[in-house]
């Protein structure tokens, strides 16, 4: 690449080292996970309802436990469909990373194999939202459409599982933004003597 287009493209960037002020991947990432969580605990609540039941009376909570089971279904979808924009913002802000050689995380790992393994993980993560959202379409309207436990239990420990899976990936993340300054704005103007501060107003 032409170094002159580099020099100028270098001086667009902001203080994250992106085109723009704020990273996109980090709030994406919360918005999936709250609602792949959001997907995981309500359908959980779904099928211990009978359990639950008396507790919620007491509580003078009126719930209906397809309630519950609709919650999990729109947010699992509504996390498969955000998590294919989450990674794609992953993968264009990390393209753009520079992140320092030197440095080691937590965990014994340079940065480019922390990124490599966070854009595996990326990936992977999105082909089992996908997956689950799938699985849980065919739970709802063929296989357990009259039942009034509208998942299996296999369901619902997978999904436990992922968010496991979730935690350490996330971790990855973390490390790239705490220990490596990757598009962490607030890092970048610190390490220049700049108030983060100064962008919100």
């Amino acid at each position: 690449m032409n170094p002159d287009l580099i020099n100028q493209l270098g001086d667009q960037l902001g203080a994250n080292g992106l085109p723009y002020p704020i990273p996109i991947h980090p709030n994406l990432v919360h918005i999936t996970l709250g609602l792949f969580i959001i997907a995981i605990a309500f359908d959980i609540a779904g099928v211990l309802f009978p359990l639950e039941k008396s507790i919620l009376k007491f509580l003078a909570i009126d719930a209906v436990r397809s309630n519950f089971f609709d919650v999990g279904w729109y947010n699992v979808v509504a996390a498969a469909i955000v998590t294919f924009f989450t990674v794609a913002a992953g993968f264009y802000e990390m393209m753009l990373a520079t992140p320092p050689a030197d440095v080691i995380s937590p965990w014994g790992l340079k940065a480019m194999p922390t990124m490599l393994w966070h854009g595996v993980g990326g990936v992977l993560l999105l082909a089992m939202m996908v997956g689950m959202a799938v699985w849980r379409g065919f739970q709802r309207f063929v296989w357990r459409k009259d039942n009034a436990r509208q998942v299996q239990w296999s369901y619902v420990l997978t999904g436990v599982l992922i968010l496991g899976i979730m935690f350490v990936h996330g971790t990855l993340g973390a490390h790239l933004a705490a220990d490596f300054g990757v598009h962490n704005t607030a890092d970048r103007l610190l390490r220049v003597g700049q108030d983060p501060n100064a962008l919100l107003k």
